[in-house]
């Protein structure tokens, strides 16, 4: 009989082979100097044991083998358990970003048509108040008492302390979770994970990051915590609000990172940002990894500075619905800043293998069959696809979605990223922008990374984002500005300038002859880095730019 693909698979083997190594641990109470005294801990005996009881719990209740189910709780102990309990017990966790506006968090938990609802007492409130989640029959809290809900989780886990080992013999196709995209580009798009694809990110992971079980993780994103004890990591969640990483504190991250001998650490590139302005050592890192957006240059020369010799800082290219698509070292990155800076996009490295990436003419249309796609050369810009065993094939309850962004070739299924980009002639893939960011001018399309980077190498600009207004085809190009900490408005007009003569330089940055100041760029919520270009694009509009 094969073991089942199960993500949860490897904790029972880690369990035995090191039961006393701390798996998690989380901030806890805080000490009078406001640092934070990590005093919840979980070994990774008591995490495979605990999750076993909890998942004989949950199926006791009611919620076991395909069980859609809405886990809202906040990174710590529970979270973590209650996420291997669910895959323990075969049921499908569904997870969307709590910071997300709250229709579209409505929408989203109306699209998942839930059975289960897992939540903080705050979450029950809103759920029965806002109208969350109508269909889901189980309700569980994290809470002391049963309020709003059908019973705690400290009385499941009772339920089920004495049932022993757990695991569903899950299939490699059978659905594992259902995972929301951060919707920075609409309303975000349950994606569909399957137990392989689980399986092959914890593959893929470790092999392009050389990852050994015993380090110590510091993971600011916490569904990415959820990685490390299938790796034999232990995690030291951040002492932060983890949908505002723009907002971190520093010292409390350095305490964390001092007191554990963190050795490696994974955020956006805003916490990344965080960390370079504050400009203290990270001696004990070895390793660095930041995704969700480009790294802007000035952040990786400034945080490389701060790591000791030989420590490595990558940044993995990918997205929810496929990652890792492919990595490049700070290294290696740094080495590309001039050609960055000149228009040619940004490197994001070379395909992680397997993965089979390859860039197809634009369409914005649907394409059912890859026998129908344009494969373009070296150099030409297109549509990055992918093929891998990472690639999801499905939205849930999105059919619209699904045929924009997967293209069938044969057996399998190939994702359309919904970037663009090109591969140069050593091989490495670059990154020009979403392609429904793009600007159709024209004289032709203009891409936001071959574009911003250009104009952000200004000492008193922050971030730029290009966006186009007027009919499609014949768009005009304006360039939102917005300036650095603490340079004054009336430095505008001299700043506008200096940008007209930088981007003059450049045969397409100099068809740009709108510049707007904008006093704060909209983000996304999970990252704090994605521009909300689409919003800038409205308001552009209506300043009365016209093409």
């Amino acid at each position: 009989m094969t073991a089942p693909c199960n993500i949860a698979a490897a904790l029972p083997r880690l369990a035995a082979e090191r039961p006393d190594q701390i798996a998690l641990r989380c901030p806890g109470t805080r000490g009078p100097d406001g640092l934070a005294r990590y005093d919840q801990t979980l070994t990774y005996a008591a995490l495979d044991r605990r999750s076993d009881a909890i998942a004989a719990g949950l199926a006791h209740h009611g919620i076991g083998r395909g069980t859609r189910t809405v886990v809202m709780v906040r990174p710590s102990p529970e979270f973590f358990l209650l996420m291997f309990a669910l895959f323990k017990a075969g049921a499908v966790p569904v997870l969307v970003d709590p910071g997300i506006d709250k229709r579209a968090l409505r929408q989203c938990l109306d699209e998942a048509q839930p059975q289960a609802f897992i939540g903080i007492p705050l979450a029950h409130l809103a759920r029965r108040l806002l109208g969350w989640a109508k269909a889901a029959a189980k309700h569980v809290t994290i809470g002391r008492r049963a309020w709003l809900a059908d019973v705690t989780l400290a009385a499941v886990e009772q339920a089920g302390a004495a049932a022993g080992p757990q695991l569903a013999d899950t299939a490699p196709d059978d659905v594992a979770a259902i995972l929301f995209t951060s919707g920075s580009t609409g309303v975000p798009k349950g994606v569909v994970y399957r137990h392989r694809h689980f399986v092959a990110q914890i593959d893929l992971l470790g092999r392009a990051f050389g990852l050994q079980p015993g380090g110590v993780d510091l993971p600011t994103f916490p569904p990415f915590a959820l990685f490390d004890p299938a790796l034999g990591l232990t995690s030291v969640i951040p002492d932060m609000d983890p949908t505002r990483p723009a907002k971190a504190d520093p010292r409390r991250l350095h305490d964390a990172i001092a007191r554990f001998g963190v050795d490696q650490l994974f955020g956006s590139p805003a916490l990344m940002a965080v960390l370079a302005r504050h400009g203290q050592p990270l001696p004990t890192l070895r390793r660095v990894t930041s995704a969700g957006a480009p790294v802007p240059p000035d952040t990786v020369a400034a945080l490389r500075a701060l790591l000791p010799e030989g420590a490595q800082f990558w940044t993995p290219y990918g997205a929810t619905e496929c990652l890792p698509v492919a990595v490049v070292e700070g290294a290696e990155l740094q080495a590309t800043r001039a050609a960055t800076e000149t228009g040619a996009g940004t490197c994001v490295g070379r395909p992680v293998p397997p993965n089979e990436v390859r860039i197809i003419a634009i369409t914005d249309d649907a394409i059912a069959d890859w026998r129908d796609v344009r494969v373009l050369g070296e150099g030409e810009v297109g549509e990055i696809t992918v093929a891998g065993p990472t690639a999801t094939d499905t939205y849930f309850n999105r059919d619209a979605q699904t045929r924009q962004a997967k293209i069938r070739e044969g057996e399998r299924v190939v994702h359309r990223m919904g970037d663009v980009g090109y591969f140069d002639a050593e091989g490495r893939l670059w990154f020009c922008g979403r392609k429904s960011h793009r600007v159709e001018t024209a004289e032709g399309p203009l891409y936001t990374e071959q574009v911003e980077p250009v104009f952000n190498v200004h000492p008193q600009v922050r971030r730029t984002a290009l966006v186009g207004v007027g009919s499609a085809a014949t768009q005009h190009p304006v360039l939102c500005v917005e300036l650095a900490q603490g340079v004054p408005a009336r430095e505008w007009p001299r700043i506008e300038r200096e940008l007209r003569e930088i981007g003059g330089r450049h045969p397409h940055t100099a068809r740009i002859a709108r510049f707007l100041r904008h006093k704060r760029f909209p983000v996304d919520i999970r990252h704090n880095a994605k521009i909300g270009r689409e919003k800038l694009a409205v308001w552009a509009a209506q300043q009365g730019v016209t093409a």
